[in-house]
């Protein structure tokens, strides 16, 4: 059944607005209370979407790590992690990354119809390719993905797809953490690129909720009208979950 996917867009970032520096190591910027609210928040969706750039640099395995969280999602006759979602324009992934070999869940690929073919063979049972059209544009691929059912969309980057997701407007919730520290580094990975973005000086975003954690600040925009029945929805699901969820 095709629904329209209540997307949430999170990231960790400097107090200059870097996501990372330009070379490796991976810049950590969240504290572990913040890795486990993401990990809430992974918990509760039924896909997790990254760019390609992010699965080559920095190999997430896109996992619930909380084994409480695994559980109750299994109670709920789900995969004990969400799916993960990729796209890509060259096709340039490596069948050992964590994305492929992390996790029994379904693992998507997005990429221009005309590669698709070619990816398939290559990924072969690794993953789903979706070939989407020339060149592959977010609100597609939401679309498709609320046409298989994903109703809860966790963005978590990098700054090519969060600027494509925002700029395109398919954004219902921002979930900005700040870490209390300085990159200064101007090769490095800011939060978004150049764009033209639906909240400007003229229109500002609704912020939501503002909250410490640890040494860290989380600033929560409600981007969409859905936010707040979103919000109600999640309060409720927290008041009926069995109390070890937060558990580790």
């Amino acid at each position: 059944m095709s629904v329209t996917p209540y997307v949430t867009l999170s990231c960790a970032i400097s107090l200059d607005g870097y996501l990372d520096t330009a070379s490796p190591p991976r810049l950590t910027l969240s504290n572990d209370a913040d890795f486990d609210r993401v990990d809430e928040v992974r918990a509760r969706s039924d896909a997790i979407l990254i760019g390609a750039r992010t699965v080559r640099r920095d190999n997430p395995r896109l996992l619930v790590r909380s084994v409480a969280r695994q559980g109750l999602r299994e109670t709920e006759g789900l995969a004990r992690s969400p799916w993960k979602v990729t796209v890509t324009a060259t096709g340039d992934l490596d069948l050992n990354a964590a994305f492929f070999t992390a996790g029994d869940t379904t693992k998507l690929v997005y990429c221009p119809a005309l590669i698709a073919e070619s990816l398939r063979r290559r990924l072969g049972c690794a993953a789903v390719v979706v070939g989407l059209g020339g060149d592959v544009t977010m609100t597609d691929l939401v679309a498709d993905l609320g046409d298989r059912g994903i109703g809860e969309l966790m963005v978590e980057g990098g700054a090519m797809i969060h600027t494509q997701f925002l700029a395109a407007n398919l954004v219902d919730e921002l979930h900005l953490s700040m870490a209390p520290f300085f990159v200064g580094n101007a090769g490095g990975a800011r939060f978004v690129g150049d764009a033209a973005f639906p909240w400007n000086s003229d229109r500002r975003a609704s912020l939501a909720e503002v909250r410490q954690i640890g040494d860290m600040v989380l600033m929560r925009y409600a981007l969409s009208g859905r936010c707040a029945e979103h919000d109600t929805e999640a309060q409720h699901r927290a008041m009926t979950a069995p109390l070890t969820v937060g558990m580790r």
